[in-house]
């Protein structure tokens, strides 16, 4: 968050008026300390973004995260428009620009992010598609959905060093996690919606990812301080 911080400070003055766009898509679960920093930081700056910032639009994930990320605009009242979206394409569409320059601005964003993960870009895709299915989650629908045959899908991930099955355990152990810490669901609910066949399988594959039992692995990082 505090690296976020600096990065926002290009937008203050001697920046020339223009469109701000913040993806914070990715945010994978909600962090009450983290937003305080930024509500801290916005705060005395308010006066400094209304004279640089003309629109700005925000991109939230989905979920409990996309709550806490949306409701940002609540804590912080802006002397500009501001717009939550779920969707960039959309939010580049109410910043007013055309649909050819968004889609290639998000996919350069896209590459860098990846870049700075150490994430190659068709596998940040692959997982943004799994999080959708990953009840019915199998190569031929989502090959279709990132417009290639099964053939090249698996070639190119065997290229990366991973498999369909390997991506979509990751997947399936990453959403697990946000739902153990977002929520009091029980351990079975929490296996059928990642797409698992059961309890036990569920518990053998996280633990298998994780070096911990699901119910050992929440209440470590639920405990608290």
């Amino acid at each position: 968050m505090q690296r976020l911080t600096q990065v926002l400070d290009v937008e203050l003055a001697p920046a020339a008026p223009h469109l701000s766009l913040v993806d914070a898509s990715r945010v994978e679960a909600p962090d009450a300390s983290g937003l305080s920093v930024l509500v801290k930081y916005m705060a005395p700056r308010i006066s400094g973004f209304s004279q640089t910032v003309k629109r700005q639009a925000l991109v939230r994930p989905e979920g409990m995260a996309g709550a806490v990320v949306g409701g940002f605009y609540s804590l912080v009242s802006s002397g500009y428009p501001t717009r939550a979206f779920a969707d960039a394409h959309e939010a580049l569409a109410w910043l007013g620009r055309p649909e050819d320059e968004s889609r290639a601005l998000m996919n350069e964003l896209n590459d860098l992010v990846m870049q700075q993960m150490g994430q190659s870009p068709l596998l940040g895709e692959l997982h943004r598609v799994l999080r959708h299915r990953l009840v019915d989650a199998n190569l031929a629908d989502v090959a279709r959905e990132l417009g290639m045959s099964e053939r090249t899908l698996q070639r190119r991930l065997r290229e990366a060093g991973t498999s369909f099955q390997s991506e979509l355990n990751t997947v399936q152990v990453r959403t697990a996690q946000t739902l153990l810490l977002e929520s009091d669901a029980k351990l079975t609910a929490v296996a059928v919606e990642v797409g698992c066949a059961s309890l036990q399988h569920f518990s053998s594959l996280f633990r298998k990812m994780t070096g911990e039992s699901p119910s050992a692995w929440r209440a470590r990082h639920r405990k608290t301080p």
